[in-house]
């Protein structure tokens, strides 16, 4: 029997309380971003955010429990923007929407920097054993792709260090049951053709360093086929992340009819950037659609996920979002 899983991938919008006072303390531009030596005051304060996305979470009911990525000032460049062995360049517009994150731009041989197993830890304290942990990354095709190299010198072995890199910040982690890598640019700026293997033998790198599940988290779309293919051979996810939500939803159907599937999935079921709120049945709803497309006996687990981060989203509605994924899992039960 499938089990059902309502979880989120992380990177939630701050509360508004805490917008204006993490303004004046970090300043007012967009260059005035973190930099991974913040104040005393400034940790302090994204510590009272940290916990209310926890208590966000266990409220709803959620079957994971993520630590929220409140000092992230995106979803994806962070754990380069924050290393020492980055120089961060000028402020970009990303995936065609009104988000901007700093270029990160590699300078010299990268490490693992512990410093999101540090927000995890944290986390861990907070949650004390009432929910399991989901832990959250960026996947390394996506952050390969948006960061620029400027010491491997080469496309294939700065994606390879960025994947050890990454393998490296997960094996610092403390106990966590699942682990989401974020890979919206597989769909967006998805490898060139023949190149599929060296995107999934990265992801592969990551996925091997730890013993958690692992979702690779796709956003925006329909997975090329192809590279579908590829993702479900060799990427070693017990989980590809299918958005559900956006109108190509029925070529995500034809590759899993197609081409099969990982043991798990994950499906973006609420619309992370739209402020309308699915009810409950109807998130349930597309569940049992997508399955009955299928010819699968069943999956050992289906996340109930949205399409993307819920950053995007005012407070309010993306608590409401975390109680709609909770409650449909409720209605399949």
């Amino acid at each position: 029997m499938t089990e059902r899983v309502a979880a989120t991938p992380g990177l939630y919008p701050l509360p508004d309380w805490a917008k204006e006072t993490l303004s004046d303390l970090k300043g007012h531009q967009k260059g005035d971003l973190l930099s991974g030596d913040e104040s005393k005051a400034i940790v302090e304060e994204y510590a009272e955010v940290r916990a209310e996305y926890v208590d966000d979470q266990l409220d709803a009911g959620l079957d994971r429990v993520v630590e929220g990525q409140g000092r992230w000032d995106d979803m994806i460049a962070h754990p380069l923007t924050v290393h020492d062995s980055v120089e961060t360049g000028g402020i970009v517009r990303y995936y065609d929407n009104n988000n901007f994150y700093r270029d990160p731009r590699v300078v010299d041989d990268l490490d693992a920097s512990g410093d999101v197993a540090r927000e995890l830890e944290r986390a861990t304290d907070l949650i004390d054993g009432e929910a399991p942990l989901a832990a959250t990354l960026p996947g390394p095709y996506s952050l390969a792709e948006l960061a620029t190299d400027e010491h491997y010198g080469d496309e294939a072995a700065f994606q390879a260090a960025i994947a050890e890199f990454l393998a490296g910040e997960v094996e610092a982690f403390p106990a966590h049951e699942t682990l989401f890598l974020l890979e919206p640019s597989l769909v967006t700026n998805p490898p060139a053709d023949g190149e599929e293997s060296a995107a999934t033998d990265a992801i592969a790198t990551v996925t091997d360093a730890t013993d958690a599940d692992v979702v690779v988290q796709t956003f925006y779309g329909a997975l090329d086929e192809k590279l579908y293919a590829h993702l479900v051979d060799e990427a070693g996810a017990d989980a590809l992340g299918l958005d559900l939500v956006a109108g190509d939803r029925d070529d995500t159907v034809y590759n899993v009819q197609e081409f099969g599937a990982t043991d798990s999935l994950a499906l973006g079921l609420v619309d992370g950037q739209n402020t309308l709120v699915e009810e409950p049945e109807t998130v349930a709803e597309r569940v049992e659609w997508f399955e009955s497309q299928v010819p699968a006996e069943g999956f050992d687990t289906t996340y109930l996920t949205p399409n993307t981060e819920l950053f995007y989203l005012p407070a309010n509605k993306y608590r409401a979002k975390l109680n709609a994924l909770s409650a449909a899992a409720e209605v399949l039960d």
